[in-house]
């Protein structure tokens, strides 16, 4: 939870400072002469020129999928979420114990085993079948979950290109309201502005679609590769319960027979001496 909080708070730093920087280099800019143009720098060229649609937009788009890419790596990992040895740990704390005890150890872990250990533990109360439903469900909820969270990368990879669209027709529209007030006749130099803007918010549409999309799927196969390995080491651990119940079956059938016995002599009349008539 901590390194997330500072990690948005990075990202919100971040994303104030360029943003303010960047208004601040708009105001300051004056007319571009042709020497000007050919001093440009690429920050100049590729986020000034973009305008508004760059700045407000595509560049607050791109921080959020660098800040997305960074959380994601840093919590979606096999050292994480399926930790090596996880089925063997577990398999030695039933061994030790027994299985009413394994939710209380393994309680505070979050791995995808773990969990769904756990849920299947308490959930399905000495029943071996009905803890194998609920293992099967804890995993497929925990897999669920995941591709939620990485669906918005998804959606910054399909949404950026369309506005980077939107600006190429802003720009256009741009580019011919200058040939109209230019009576047919623009400069050179009054054209650019509008190309500019219809080429660079094609660029950062571009370049912020590509590797999220591409990210989404490198999550996507992580998640469900690990999701695979995590059935398999629960398959492992499954029949560890399974002999752990039959163990503790006939001290709770004994258990039963000794509080029937009880129950029944209790609900005997006692007798003191013979019973004369």
């Amino acid at each position: 939870m901590q390194k997330a909080f500072w990690l948005k708070i990075v990202f919100l730093i971040s994303l104030a400072t360029v943003l303010i920087l960047a208004v601040a280099l708009v105001k300051n800019q004056l007319s571009p002469d042709a020497e000007a143009i050919s001093q440009q720098t690429f920050f100049e060229q590729f986020v000034i020129a973009g305008g508004p649609i760059v700045w407000f937009v595509l560049l607050p788009m791109s921080l959020i999928t660098v800040f997305l890419a960074v959380e994601y790596s840093l919590t979606i990992r096999r050292r994480k979420l399926l930790p090596e040895g996880t089925s063997g740990r577990i398999i030695r704390i039933i061994q030790q114990s027994d299985s009413g005890r394994l939710a209380e150890t393994i309680a505070d872990e979050d791995d995808f085993v773990s969990i769904a250990i756990t849920e299947a533990v308490a959930r399905g109360k000495g029943d071996w079948f009905r803890m194998r439903s609920c293992l099967t469900e804890s995993l497929q909820d925990q897999a669920c979950r995941l591709l939620r969270r990485i669906e918005w990368m998804n959606l910054i990879g399909n949404v950026s290109p369309m506005v980077g669209l939107f600006g190429t027709v802003f720009g256009m529209i741009k580019l011919f309201n200058t040939i109209v007030v230019a009576g047919g006749q623009p400069q050179a130099a009054q054209l650019a502005e509008g190309i500019s803007v219809a080429l660079v918010t094609t660029f950062w549409g571009l370049f912020i679609a590509i590797p999220a999309l591409a990210l989404h799927g490198v999550f996507r196969n992580r998640i469900e590769t690990l999701i695979s390995d995590a059935v398999t080491e629960a398959d492992n651990i499954m029949p560890e319960i399974r002999r752990s119940l039959k163990k503790q079956l006939p001290t709770r059938t004994g258990q039963t027979k000794a509080t029937i016995q009880e129950l029944g002599s209790r609900g005997k009349p006692k007798t003191s001496g013979p019973v004369r008539l």
